[in-house]
């Protein structure tokens, strides 16, 4: 089965002491995995590393079955990966929600009335329509996580790497992030310290620990 992300004896060091390290982990084209951990394990450092967003400190990680050596190898396949940040305020750059939807579609050069158009259409996907001309900064921390979820989607990526994507959500905005996740085809990299709510997200469960990944479910 193709894989859309291998990750090989990979480790990552903070002043010479190991945060973690022989993290190996495939994920194939479409499947979902969740990690876990305890606080202060690795699992948005683990996460961002996976994205290009800093280095490893040894070890490799192929997306599509491309070596990625150095972070500049990541930008080829910037538009494949969707990145979730853990706060959702860090994910917003256009004043209101449909700008900031459309945002990333214009900076890569659609036109702007069919970006609004797919924006458009990801709002009513997700059931927010509504909320089209909200100041995103002044939505709730619910309207927010989806509202950035839609930002992500709309560029329809390969690779879905999430950030603790029920952070901050009531039990109603929670049960809507996971009915999303579950009907994305993506392969899906979810980093959570909530188990319920990975229950109920169809995906293998793996333990991040210092010494690697360990296969819950």
């Amino acid at each position: 089965m193709s894989c859309s992300v291998n990750i090989i004896d990979l480790s990552y060091k903070i002043e010479d002491i190991a945060l973690f390290e022989n993290i190996s982990l495939d994920v194939s084209h479409k499947e979902k995995v969740a990690i876990v951990g305890a606080n202060g394990s690795g699992k948005t450092t683990l996460l961002k590393i996976i994205a290009g967003l800093i280095k490893q400190s040894s070890g490799e990680i192929k997306i599509f079955h491309e070596s990625m050596k150095n972070l500049n190898d990541f930008d080829k396949h910037r538009g494949d990966i969707g990145y979730l940040f853990q706060d959702s305020d860090d994910q917003f750059i256009a004043p209101t929600v449909l700008e900031d939807v459309a945002f990333s579609l214009v900076n890569m050069g659609l036109d702007k009335e069919e970006a609004f158009q797919k924006a458009r259409a990801q709002l009513v996907k997700l059931e927010i329509e509504n909320l089209e001309d909200k100041i995103v900064y002044r939505l709730s921390g619910g309207e927010k996580r989806i509202v950035a979820l839609a930002g992500i989607l709309v560029l329809e990526p390969k690779i879905l790497l999430l950030d603790e994507p029920s952070n901050a959500l009531d039990d109603g905005c929670k049960k809507r992030v996971q009915n999303i996740l579950n009907s994305i085809d993506s392969s899906t990299i979810i980093v959570s310290h909530e188990l319920d709510f990975i229950k109920k997200v169809e995906c293998k469960e793996y333990e991040l620990t210092q010494k690697g990944l360990l296969l819950i479910s």
